[in-house]
């Protein structure tokens, strides 16, 4: 039986074979986590900064959410494990468990796309994978608690996956140091591009996702001539084909542009000052 990558091994955390099951296995996640998403409305609402009332917070109800169970897995040393990037660093509690001790598994780097994947989550992902909305009734009537946890669950499974870009990075830069030296010393970030993609994998992968969502997206026990489906096989394959497969190589470009350098081990995201001062309100609020 295989088991999760072990990040205390670096000799097993960097090798392909093993971050390509780990891989594999988030695909299973993901679609999971969508199926629950997409029994809901888009419900647009979630998403709008102030339009739901959470006193003493400024932003969308999604992100004090997110930003809440942040908060509570930090305080049990999620986020120093090397695959995990939170979307909001910068609120994050001290752990109350000892400190867990990892090898250096990767260079110091500041890359983080989550505030660009929430962006295509929210804009292209979700509209495509939830059924049509008449209308959105209101606090009062739609299922905005369930819609935004599910959300949080999505968001998290496709933030783990992008960024473990940087162990597929790592590993093939060890394999090819000289090629990817020469390479990042003139900042080419074409050719970089060029030596990381492979169109015969990325087709496979999605080739699997397709029968993957096909799969866990109708009731085995369903033998009617029109069995109702979970979820969008055609959405999720989209999903990885236009968002998550580029979004990951770009994670890999990003790496390997800081491969050779030597920058503070601290994590940078976009546009996340207004944010900074909602939250610092709101906890000066309820302490």
């Amino acid at each position: 039986m295989e088991h999760t990558i072990d990040l205390t091994d670096p000799r097993s955390s960097l090798d392909l074979s093993n971050i390509r099951y780990q891989l594999i296995r988030l695909e299973d996640t993901i679609i999971f986590h969508l199926i629950e998403r997409v029994q809901f409305p888009l419900n647009p609402t979630v998403y709008a900064t102030n339009a739901i009332t959470v006193p003493g917070f400024c932003g969308s109800f999604l992100d004090y959410l997110l930003m809440q169970q942040e908060r509570i897995h930090a305080l049990v040393r999620r986020y120093q494990a090397p695959d995990e990037y939170a979307f909001f660093p910068e609120l994050l509690p001290s752990p109350i468990l000892a400190p867990l001790k990892y090898p250096q598994l990767l260079h110091p780097n500041t890359v983080n796309f989550n505030d660009k994947l929430k962006t295509a989550y929210i804009k292209h992902i979700l509209p495509a994978a939830c059924k049509p909305q008449v209308a959105d009734r209101g606090e009062q009537y739609e299922n905005y608690g369930s819609t935004a946890v599910n959300d949080v669950a999505c968001l998290q499974a496709l933030s783990r996956r992008i960024h473990f870009g940087k162990f597929v990075a790592e590993a093939k830069f060890q394999a090819e140091k000289e090629k990817f030296t020469e390479l990042i010393q003139r900042r080419d970030t074409k050719g970089i591009m060029r030596e990381i993609t492979n169109n015969a994998v990325e087709k496979q992968v999605l080739c699997r996702l397709e029968l993957k969502a096909r799969t866990y997206g109708n009731d085995p026990g369903d033998n009617s001539k029109d069995p109702k489906v979970k979820v969008n096989v055609d959405a999720v394959v989209a999903m990885y084909r236009d968002h998550v497969i580029p979004m990951t190589k770009d994670v890999e470009v990003e790496y390997l542009l800081q491969r050779l350098d030597n920058p503070a081990p601290e994590t940078v995201t976009e546009n996340t000052h207004w944010l900074l001062v909602a939250a610092g309100a709101f906890f000066s609020f309820i302490s």
